[in-house]
């Protein structure tokens, strides 16, 4: 189990559309969130997919940036995703959450940060026992308007001996 694991707004709303948000909850002791983050999944209205579980997940802990941002960051990447990486380096994150393919190459690359993704939370859980299988998971997500790449979800069924 990892200390304390940063989240960005796609995988926070993608388990959270599927109710298996709790999922980051046996991952790492704390899950935190940027602001910039909050507020984008906040964006998403009332009737927003999976807005009732985000806001059910008291133990999700929003922070905001002690320090400015950097500029060459947030001109390479979306606010969320810069804050992210931010937030994780204020912390000393053991690692952040990410989805997006430039976001997770400029954390891992020149930020050295741990990076994993959705797909990679639920093969954990399966790994755990916590889930049975990953395939209904990701298709229900994809179904609800969560686009992950045919190969990424290839690689997690075989990983999880699913394929």
């Amino acid at each position: 189990m990892r200390d304390c694991l940063v989240a960005d707004t796609g995988p926070i709303i993608a388990l959270s559309v599927v109710d298996h948000l709790y999922l980051l909850r046996h991952l790492s002791q704390r899950t935190l969130i940027p602001e910039m983050v909050h507020r984008e999944i906040l964006w998403g209205g009332q009737e927003a997919a999976g807005l009732q579980v985000y806001r059910q997940a008291s133990w999700i802990e929003v922070h905001p940036l002690h320090t400015p941002q950097d500029p060459s960051l947030v001109t390479l990447l979306d606010n969320g995703e810069a804050s992210v990486i931010q937030l994780a380096q204020e912390h000393n994150a053991d690692c952040v959450l990410i989805d997006e393919r430039k976001a997770r190459k400029v954390a891992r690359t020149v930020y050295n940060l741990h990076v994993i993704g959705t797909l990679r939370i639920l093969l954990y859980a399966k790994k755990h026992g916590l889930i049975e299988r990953i395939k209904e998971i990701a298709l229900h997500m994809r179904n609800n308007g969560y686009w992950i790449h045919d190969n990424i979800v290839d690689l997690a069924l075989k990983e999880a001996n699913e394929k």
